[in-house]
């Protein structure tokens, strides 16, 4: 499905598969929708999984002036709810993914049934995403990233071995990664659709759309679910905080897995957040 959004971008929605009503899966910076094919395959056999990718990800256009704002990630999602119709929606997000639905929610009272977030980046002020010298703390990272490899072969290769942040993800995940994350190139080449620059704007583009402090306003059924692994470093330091914040907000804690959990074990994800959501609402 190919979706007009503002900025004369067009978006790509994956459809991911099921008959049910649909489940929107916001994905996380850098990440592209059909990441999430594992975790989609245990949620189909009750809703139909429709996967976006926001403005300079996966198969989706980048904004002519390069802005990565993340009001603009809200527009995107905002122009895939006007398409779908009346809702509402239940909605898992992923890292920056987990902000834009909370931002959309905000936005739309009533858009959204239930909200399952992995992460959610919902720091207590726009500040605490900086450094002291004021820069992001992933965008020089982003920056620094490889956005060439010799073939998609070479990058599963690299990606997959011990010392990358990716190793842990399952093989499954992984792959999808390379196969709809990165673009073959006529020479036999492979670059990423979302280049270092973008994922470095993205990283930036945080601004003031979200913090802790606009949270009351947000009615909906949400889950803020927590890695264990690294939970001294944003965006998981941040989970208790928003949770408590989220009049309706309930903080699920997965000890074994980090911020890639709903790469490392989809399985365990989606049945809690599928127990969540036929939990009786108060």
């Amino acid at each position: 499905m190919r979706i007009a959004s503002s900025d004369g971008v067009e978006l790509v929605v994956h459809d991911l598969g099921g008959d049910g009503p649909p489940l929107i899966v916001s994905h996380a910076t850098g990440f592209c929708g059909p990441m999430y094919q594992p975790l989609a395959h245990q949620l189909r056999r009750r809703y139909r999984v429709l996967a976006v990718d926001y403005r300079g990800h996966g198969d989706s256009s980048a904004p002519a002036d390069g802005n990565m704002a993340w009001d603009g990630m809200g527009r995107d999602l905002g122009a895939l709810l006007d398409t779908l119709g009346a809702g509402p929606f239940v909605g898992f997000g992923h890292s920056m993914g987990g902000a834009v639905l909370l931002i959309a929610a905000r936005e739309r009272p009533g858009a959204f049934s239930h909200l399952y977030l992995y992460e959610p980046i919902v720091p207590p002020s726009a500040a605490a995403m900086n450094r002291p010298d004021g820069e992001n703390y992933m965008s020089g990272a982003a920056r620094r990233r490889r956005a060439t490899f010799g073939s998609k072969a070479e990058a599963l290769h690299r990606y997959a071995a011990p010392r990358s942040p990716l190793s842990v993800l399952r093989a499954d995940a992984l792959y999808l990664y390379i196969e709809h994350g990165l673009a073959d190139q006529p020479d036999g080449s492979a670059c990423l659709k979302c280049s270092p620059e973008q994922e470095a704007r993205t990283f930036e583009g945080a601004g003031n759309h979200l913090h802790a402090g606009l949270l009351p306003a947000i009615a909906t059924p949400t889950v803020v679910a927590v890695g264990g692994q690294e939970a001294q470093l944003p965006p998981a330091q941040f989970a208790a905080q928003a949770a408590s914040a989220l009049p309706n907000g309930v903080l699920h804690h997965y000890p074994t897995l980090g911020h890639f959990g709903p790469f490392q074990d989809p399985v365990l994800v989606a049945q809690r957040m599928l127990a969540f959501i036929d939990e009786p609402t108060p």
